[in-house]
């Protein structure tokens, strides 16, 4: 049973820092490409950043200088160090995996953590 659990969230001011972390299960982690999305209210979710199995990261314009993406194979867990964090970053954070089976490829989900950045 594969499983994405974020844990990391919470409340900090504008300009603080908060390091989130997702640990996996139930798939090949160090082949699977992982990253962070973000959902605010009555927007869309989006892209914050992605890492592939071999480390190669993607940042969304928007905190590109300001956060960084980070994995550990051998402790099955991607990490999302958030700095200089603004307002207009508060948002659920959804842990996201890309998993390659024998039948195939399939992404999954975590179920979220909530970043409140206050003003």
């Amino acid at each position: 049973q594969v499983q994405l659990v974020e844990s990391g969230g919470g409340l900090v001011q504008a300009g603080g820092s908060r390091r989130l972390s997702c640990a996996a299960s139930g798939f090949f982690f160090n082949i699977a490409s992982v990253g962070w999305y973000r959902q605010a209210p009555g927007k869309q979710r989006e892209l914050v950043a992605t890492i592939t199995s071999g480390s190669r990261t993607n940042y969304a314009d928007s905190v590109k200088g300001r956060f960084t993406i980070s994995r550990d194979n051998a402790r099955n867990t991607v990490y999302l160090q958030m700095n200089s964090l603004k307002p207009e970053d508060t948002a659920v954070y959804y842990c996201y995996a890309h998993t390659h089976w024998t039948e195939g490829e399939r992404d999954y989900w975590g179920q979220g953590t909530q970043v409140t950045v206050s003003s």
